[in-house]
């Protein structure tokens, strides 16, 4: 089980492809939280296999795929491409980064 926590509360969850939309917080298609308004801080433990994001994301673990944010993202490697309308602090990266804000590669 992996571990999606949305502005402090815990829920746990086997899927692992993560979309933001308005409002909304998808969980492999399925709706998990709705009527968010505001700045909703979204953490995930375990591995992504992709997240999409209106807003800024932190992900204590990696991401199999691309991650795009509106905001900020922080997470450990991507095997994709990531695209931020903030800054970045990741791993490894597999494609391509393009940040709004500054990059910070950790090795």
């Amino acid at each position: 089980m992996n571990t999606i926590i949305i502005n402090g509360v815990k829920i746990q969850t086997k899927g692992s492809n993560i979309s933001v939309n308005n409002d909304c917080i998808y969980v492999d298609g399925v709706s998990v939280k709705s009527g968010l308004s505001g700045n909703v801080q979204i953490e995930f433990i375990g591995d992504l296999a992709s997240l999409r994001t209106d807003g800024s994301a932190t992900v204590r673990g990696n991401v199999r795929g691309d991650v795009d944010s509106g905001g900020s993202c922080t997470c450990g490697d991507v095997s994709g491409s990531v695209d931020a309308g903030g800054s970045v602090t990741c791993g490894n990266v597999g494609g391509d980064v393009d940040a709004g804000g500054s990059i910070k590669m950790r090795r």
